[in-house]
């Protein structure tokens, strides 16, 4: 499952700009734990099982993305997200709220290449190698 994220300026944007659930983690939290925090918080989901661990990825913009792989089955139509304030439109001095996932989707791995951002692809390819997948599909 990927989520596409809310707000102005990725609204009309579709491949490429789709991501894992993520965000940031305080200084001596566990990894694990905020990344299901940022999970329920950006989707509604509270994820149980069993975790399975990625790489660490550098993304372009220089941020360190510590990634899990969990088996699910979260019905998208009950997609809840957090939501975030932003001056809109620009130079108006008016704050508008925004969610800050307004979509989620479940691709095959072929279709999710295409829809993440570049950054994240080598998750879809270590879960693919992970899980012996090697068709790309």
């Amino acid at each position: 499952m990927l989520i596409h994220p809310g707000g102005p300026f990725w609204a009309k944007k579709d491949e490429g700009a789709w991501s894992i659930p993520k965000g940031e983690f305080e200084a001596g939290e566990d990894p694990l734990e905020a990344a299901r925090r940022e999970l329920e918080e950006e989707t509604g989901l509270a994820a149980k099982g069993d975790f399975l661990p990625l790489s660490a990825l550098r993304q372009p913009g220089g941020k360190l993305v510590h990634a899990w792989a969990i088996e699910g089955d979260f019905d998208v139509k009950n997609l809840k997200s957090n939501t975030f304030s932003l001056e809109w439109p620009p130079g108006s001095g008016r704050p508008k709220e925004f969610p800050e996932v307004d979509r989620a989707c479940w691709f095959s791995l072929e279709e999710a290449r295409r829809k993440i951002l570049k950054g994240q692809e080598p998750f879809l390819s270590e879960i693919e190698q992970k899980l012996g997948h090697g068709n790309g599909s």
